[in-house]
């Protein structure tokens, strides 16, 4: 890992598989971890938002982090996520997902609850200590309803384990600020990801990558090449798949995993409630955008 980019450049917040019956499918989350590294990818992020993680006991984000890990050998940077809204909880993700394998821990804004900047501060402080791993802190208003101040990230811009920022926020002027207080900053949002890279982004934490992480790659090479015409000419190539993904309802582990056993990554779509999988309708309109942007064989 590099102080500029410190989990990778290319990562997507993997989906995980389920049997037909809502059961824990290991083989399946193997093969996205596989089909990701495979497609232009120098990280993963398990147990994410569209990992699913809100239905997935303690247990199964241990089970899903060794299986990746297997999958994709020790070359490739794996950060878990470990953010919930209960700190006890999060702490313990966090001890886990070091002894499971990780090399980073993602932590998410504590949800629902609507802490304070004191009590967010509060509860990063024991689930950083608990990790000693690298964290990556993932700032989503949009889902959490609390936005981090910028007061908070200086006061934690001194707390040598907190290296990045996933920012969903889209704020660019913000997002210079907190990258000068010295965090690496990671795209959250596919849309916004080359506005990101002009911006000084490190990379990607995507959810579009299940399908276009080669174009993902290409686009990132591209700007960091100095050729920022090719990079926006990738970015305009995979606009309507982006679009696609996600302009579904629920979007994420819905549309990924549509995505996915289209691509005959995985043979079902199933996902736990309260999520539900496309419709017959949805999948037709993805796979006609997919297949139009040549993603489809």
């Amino acid at each position: 890992m590099t102080s500029a980019a410190p989990f990778g450049t290319v990562l997507t917040a993997m989906a995980t598989a389920f049997h037909p019956d809502g059961s824990l499918d290991l083989d399946g989350t193997a093969r996205i971890a596989r089909h990701l590294v495979d497609h232009g990818h120098d990280g993963l992020v398990v147990s994410g938002t569209t990992g699913e993680s809100p239905t997935t006991t303690p247990d199964e984000d241990g089970e899903i982090l060794a299986a990746v890990r297997d999958a994709v050998g020790p070359g490739i940077p794996l950060v878990a996520g470990v953010g919930t809204n209960d700190t006890r909880t999060s702490v313990g993700l966090a001890r886990q997902a070091k002894k499971y394998g990780a090399d980073g821990v993602l932590l998410v804004t504590p949800y629902y609850s609507k802490p304070g900047q004191r009590g967010i501060l509060r509860h990063f402080r024991e689930v950083v200590d608990a990790a000693e791993l690298p964290v990556m802190l993932y700032d989503i208003p949009g889902r959490t309803a609390t936005q981090l101040a910028m007061e908070t990230y200086q006061e934690m811009a001194d707390w040598d384990a907190v290296v990045a920022v996933k920012d969903a926020v889209g704020d660019f002027a913000r997002g210079v600020r907190i990258m000068q207080l010295g965090f690496a900053l990671y795209s959250g949002d596919d849309i916004a990801n080359l506005g990101w890279l002009a911006h000084g982004a490190a990379g990607f934490v995507s959810v579009c990558g299940h399908v276009v992480g080669d174009d993902l790659r290409a686009m990132h090479d591209a700007h960091t090449a100095g050729d920022p015409a090719g990079a926006l000419k990738i970015f305009t190539r995979m606009l309507p798949a982006i679009e696609a993904v996600m302009g579904v309802p629920n979007y994420g582990a819905t549309t990924a995993k549509a995505a996915l056993q289209l691509l005959g990554v995985l043979d079902n779509r199933t996902v736990r409630s309260p999520l539900v999988e496309l419709d017959e309708d949805e999948v037709t309109a993805l796979r006609t955008v997919l297949a139009a942007s040549g993603l489809l064989q």
